[in-house]
């Protein structure tokens, strides 16, 4: 692969469509906004991302999360750009010097497609079709039409995504050949697709890139942007990493991680000096001085633990960019083996390893996060059946009831069964934590609305 034709600012629906803009804004600059200012981004302020939405003490949500996400992305970008200009002069007429405005616009829509109630709501629509209630649908055909899902869709559904669907959410609803949408460059949508082949090859990790429905998009903006595609045995399509993948990821990386840890510790989860010890692993003992005295002049602790944060962040972003640029020719050549973060130095590695390991030992297995996630099992697994039967027997007067009350932008009663189900799982999906717990509610007659 190469830079020059990897970064483009093509817009997925408006290929022969040139535009002309009033303002000093790059077309990179312009995705971002469209983002930020977009209802599906706004949305991810009522979604969970580890603990339960805040009561009095206010920890992350899916919104915070991807707006620190994209802060550090932009910083990975523009090092990494700086870095290899130097190395590469010559790639000073393309967009290289753009890779912070790419990076940080593909952090802020990496979490999009997720559901609500985080990852057990992402598990809960993936486990209703393999092992719920929903295996009928495997082998069921539609009485009128004859119509049934293909293996192709069958895996779609079992597997289902949040990185997948984040990608469907930009290119299939608001494509440029529908009314309105986001309409995002090349560059910034390959940047997303952390896994870039379709859900036969998800195997036993449960990760794939895109739905069989947003395939040929992928393939579009694979083949315009010159990356490499591998061979597979079953013909499943099959990309190498899109370079920037890598910057978005240890982005994510490395907010998630530390962000936890540090949201961990004003839950009482962790204490102080456990949280100041797993933070301090990641510098020699030279630095952990400098830090130390440091933080001697901050007399509040919580305080002190921002400011260890934040140095641990920076640690990690120039350790990232150190990675990226060192890997340049694995990582054009589609051999670079793992992520970013990965392959940095062995003490700041060390050191995020054991925070991992803290995290699934004493975070995630702690009794908030248990209980969101059980909660959320229930209420996406419940909407989710209805709804599936409200669409495949639509003449049904209940079915009739759920089906006007889905929004006319989900097409709910498209022509295929594929595409009915894909409805279903956009709604879904796009809800909120509240506006899902309400609907459940409502439709199991728990609350009435208040007139």
């Amino acid at each position: 692969m190469n830079w020059h034709q990897l970064l483009s600012n093509k817009r997925l629906g408006l290929e022969n469509t040139h535009e002309v803009h009033k303002d000093d804004r790059t077309e990179f600059q312009r995705d971002y906004d469209r983002l930020i200012f977009s209802a599906p981004f706004r949305r991810l302020q009522n979604k969970t991302q580890v603990f339960p939405l805040p009561g009095s003490i206010f920890v992350h949500n899916r919104l915070t999360h991807s707006l620190e996400v994209s802060s550090v992305g932009r910083s990975l970008g523009n090092d990494c750009s700086r870095a290899l200009l130097e190395l590469h002069p010559e790639l000073s007429s393309t967009h290289i010097s753009e890779l912070g405005s790419i990076v940080s616009a593909a952090c802020l829509a990496h979490d999009l497609g997720n559901p609500p109630f985080g990852h057990s709501g992402e598990k809960a629509i993936g486990t209703y079709f393999s092992e719920g209630k929903g295996q009928w649908l495997r082998d069921y055909r539609d009485p009128n039409t004859g119509d049934h899902l293909t293996e192709a869709q069958w895996n779609d559904l079992i597997h289902f995504e949040g990185n997948a669907n984040a990608f469907r959410l930009l290119t299939h609803h608001f494509a440029g050949r529908r009314k309105g949408g986001f309409v995002m460059t090349y560059s910034t949508l390959a940047s997303i697709v952390k896994y870039p082949f379709s859900s036969t090859l998800a195997g036993q990790h449960q990760k794939f890139g895109f739905f069989q429905s947003e395939e040929q998009d992928y393939c579009t903006i694979a083949q315009e942007l010159g990356i490499l595609k591998h061979e597979s045995p079953t013909n499943a399509i099959h990309y190498a990493r899109y370079p920037l993948v890598y910057l978005v990821e240890a982005a994510d990386d490395i907010c998630y991680e530390i962000m936890d840890i540090e949201d961990a510790h004003k839950l009482k989860i962790l204490s102080a000096e456990e949280t100041k010890t797993l933070l301090l692993n990641f510098f020699s003992e030279e630095r952990k001085e400098k830090i130390r005295k440091n933080m001697d002049i901050l007399t509040d602790v919580n305080e002190q633990i921002v400011y260890l944060r934040s140095c641990v962040i920076g640690c990690l972003e120039r350790e990232c960019a150190r990675v990226f640029v060192e890997n340049e020719e694995k990582i054009l050549n589609g051999t670079f083996e793992g992520s970013l973060i990965q392959n940095i130095s062995e003490i700041p590695r060390r050191a995020y390893e054991l925070c991992e390991k803290t995290a699934y030992s004493r975070i995630y297995r702690s009794k908030d996060v248990v209980d969101i996630e059980i909660a959320g099992f229930q209420v996406i697994t419940t909407l989710t059946d209805l709804m599936i039967e409200a669409v495949t027997h639509p003449d049904k007067a209940y079915s009739k009831l759920l089906i006007n009350r889905v929004s006319a932008q989900y097409e709910i009663n498209a022509p295929t069964l594929y595409e009915r189900i894909m409805a279903v799982l956009d709604y879904i999906s796009g809800m909120t934590d509240v506006y899902a717990l309400d609907l459940y509610r409502k439709i199991n007659g728990m609350s009435l609305p208040i007139v």
